[in-house]
């Protein structure tokens, strides 16, 4: 961008048309915001400031940005043509609230936030102050660590902004070696809890596993669990409800009987997360075909109240006088 001849800074072809580099500077030193500021700069960007409060957010800002000063939130925005704030949710409307009240945004300067919950709505104070704003949430899980701007290659970014500066959203994202997906500023909220239901639900799924399989004696349970799991995860990309395995889409009531025992006795806290995922499992196989009406009312039956259907506890054997699997 060259920001010393005139221009009309919602013009798209003026976005457009920008070769020259911005300079960058970012609004909250989490794990986002140094990790993209410092892909823009391989781009030929050039960040000129952070701010960040906690020690952690300082010592990233080192890492990624080094020789990048640390200075408020307001000097970034004098300092910057292209200012990232990369800070949470609940956090981000009264700070574009706050930075317009007090007169740090200036026009013509690029606004971005990367909240994946919020459109470009939520910079509308800056936006009446002449801002140009954007939403750009990059579809990825952050470390902290360098190897976060390696992982961007490829990454989708679930873009919103006005039709005048798409162009210039999507040569961001590209810059970053990104994919550009557009997301209505109404659909972000859905767009967002599916992201939070795949990633971050995945990650306390994973982790429970390796807790489980630590107390049954396993050595590894990463080196275990990571084959398993990719080949999973892999299949289920392939071919969604198709990809379903294990004891749930079989209907096989008394094996997720036992488990529900064996997590009672061991792991209680992981009950209720075991049984809603049962559910949910057992609901998709039915609407899919993949589990037989025929074979589920058993199964059904121990997700509903943790026990089998029959009245026993969870796990717990037969009579003499009764076969496995027989109503009482």
């Amino acid at each position: 961008m060259n920001t010393t001849s005139p221009r009309d800074p919602t013009d798209p072809l003026d976005a457009r048309n920008r070769p020259a580099r911005l300079t960058v500077g970012v609004v909250g030193a989490g794990r986002v915001g140094p990790a993209l500021a410092a892909s823009l700069q391989l781009a030929g960007h050039r960040p000129v400031a952070v701010s960040g409060v906690s020690e952690a957010s300082r010592r990233r800002a080192a890492a990624l940005l080094p020789d990048v000063p640390l200075v408020t939130p307001a000097e970034v925005l004098a300092r910057a043509d292209l200012v990232l704030l990369t800070v949470p949710d609940d956090t981000l409307p009264g700070l574009v609230q706050g930075l317009a009240d007090t007169g740090a945004v200036r026009p013509g300067q690029l606004l971005v936030h990367t909240s994946g919950r919020y459109g470009t709505r939520v910079l509308d104070p800056a936006l009446r102050a002449g801002a140009l704003p954007l939403a750009i949430h990059p579809a990825m899980t952050f470390t902290g660590t360098p190897v976060d701007v390696q992982r961007l290659a490829g990454c989708s970014f679930g873009v919103t902004a006005p039709e005048e500066l798409r162009l210039a959203a999507e040569a961001l994202v590209i810059e970053m070696g990104g994919e550009p997906e557009w997301i209505e500023e109404e659909a972000r909220p859905l767009y967002h809890a599916a992201l939070a239901l795949g990633a971050n639900h995945l990650v306390t799924l994973v982790a429970e596993a390796m807790e489980l399989l630590a107390k049954a004696g396993v050595t590894a349970p990463d080196r275990m669990l990571g084959p398993l799991l990719g080949a999973a995860l892999d299949n289920a990309l392939r071919s969604g409800d198709a990809a379903l395995t294990g004891p749930v889409a079989r209907g096989d009531a008394g094996t997720v009987a036992a488990h529900v025992g064996e997590l009672r006795a061991h792991a209680p806290q992981m009950v209720a997360g075991y049984l809603a995922m049962a559910r949910a499992t057992a609901d998709r196989a039915l609407a899919h075909g993949l589990l037989k009406p025929e074979s589920a009312e058993d199964l059904l039956g121990v997700l509903a109240d943790g026990t089998r259907s029959t009245g026993r506890p969870a796990g717990s054997a037969p009579t003499d006088d009764e076969e496995p699997g027989e109503p009482r």
